[in-house]
């Protein structure tokens, strides 16, 4: 099997949390399906900058991608002066609050309240399993100022779930 099919296998593989990272940074499942295509062409087309040797697993590459293919989409919005309107405003338009779980959706809705730096920090190390050493790696920041973010996001997670004393 050569190097290209490789990456492409391993990225399969990946598929299923990479969209859920990007439905975290998104909070739209059209938005994230979006992120996440787009990610996977950078990832294919740049496969050749790629090193593993180098101690940045394939995971931490493609998360990182990912988060800069959302940034990308959200700076090209705010040039064309386009609104986002939050997920809550249209996603479940005709649908009975019974149909969902009460807590699925307040944990939902406070990581979308959650600052974007803290939500990214939380996605990837609690959500997505990633060391604080990969997470650092896909968010380009030293380990200390992830270890901060994530620390502020749990506990704000904690007092809006009304966990927090």
């Amino acid at each position: 099997m050569d190097a290209t099919s490789e990456m492409r296998q391993r990225l399969c593989g990946l598929l299923p949390r990479l969209r859920r990272f990007a439905r975290g940074l998104t909070g739209d499942a059209h938005d994230a399906d979006d992120v996440v295509q787009t990610a996977l062409e950078r990832a294919l087309a740049r496969s050749g900058q790629f090193r593993e040797e180098l101690g940045l697993p394939l995971e931490a590459w493609v998360f990182g991608i990912v988060r800069n293919a959302w940034l990308d989409e959200v700076r090209a919005r705010q040039r064309r002066g386009r609104v986002m309107a939050p997920a809550e405003a249209g996603e479940h338009v005709g649908t009975s609050p019974f149909d969902r779980q009460d807590a699925a959706m307040s944990v939902e809705a406070a990581m979308a309240r959650l600052p974007p730096e803290q939500r990214e920090a939380v996605m990837l190390v609690l959500v997505e399993g990633l060391s604080y050493r990969e997470a650092a790696a896909a968010l380009e920041v030293p380990v200390g100022t992830l270890t901060s973010r994530l620390a502020r996001g749990r506990e704000a997670l904690q007092t809006m779930l009304g966990e927090g004393g």
